[in-house]
């Protein structure tokens, strides 16, 4: 069972293979987000919070849960709770595994071991172990754990230098992202951005290069 104190209510859908939930953390001071997303081997659901079990099974639908996905050292939020719940492997950047105490953590890494029907791509220089997620279907859908942010004071930006480990090379690695085709952004932090992602993704890597 997940845990039942401080969780989400509501989980919203974006289109028929993705869809989105959020949790204010007053610790953090900070809205956190979680997705999930459709492939053609199961959904998977990803930097989990918190949730409502009824409402994250209405959003699943017949679907069944393939696994779960952390995209970073800072996301094991409910990784665990959630994939015993529904009795599936985390999925996690070597680097990101240290920080989980699981039985079951499939490593992923820049392409090597990607869940069936995603890619990751390694981003060097952002927190420890962050992926990004490339899904193709539906003219694409981008998950960025926290090499991107699109919320507060700062609106859709990169993260703050003092939170990564290496800003200039992070910036490098985000580029590699242009190579895929993707309609939608969606965040670990930030209000997922749904028509002409790329577009605006581009300009926010040339602004200040």
């Amino acid at each position: 069972m997940l845990p039942a104190v401080n969780r989400s209510t509501d989980v919203h859908r974006l289109l028929p293979n993705a869809f989105v939930w959020q949790l204010y953390d007053p610790a953090l001071k900070a809205e956190l987000f979680s997705s999930g997303i459709v492939t053609s081997r199961g959904v998977y659901l990803v930097d989990p919070v918190p949730v409502d079990e009824d409402a994250l099974s209405g959003a699943i639908g017949e679907a069944e849960v393939a696994g779960v996905i952390i995209t970073n050292a800072n996301h094991a939020r409910t990784a665990i709770a959630t994939a015993e719940l529904f009795d599936v492997p985390i999925h996690s950047h070597a680097e990101a595994r240290s920080n989980l105490d699981a039985d079951e953590v499939v490593e992923i890494g820049h392409g090597e071991g990607s869940p069936p029907g995603l890619t990751s791509i390694h981003i060097k220089g952002a927190p420890r172990g962050e992926v990004a997620l490339h899904c193709s279907r539906d003219g694409g859908t981008l998950i960025i754990g926290d090499a991107v942010i699109d919320l507060g004071s700062d609106g859709f930006a990169l993260l703050p230098a003092k939170y990564c480990t290496d800003p200039k090379q992070m910036r490098r690695s985000l580029r590699q992202l242009i190579e895929f085709d993707f309609e939608r952004l969606l965040f670990a932090h930030g209000t997922p951005i749904t028509a002409d992602a790329k577009a605006r993704f581009a300009e926010l890597l040339d602004r200040g290069s």
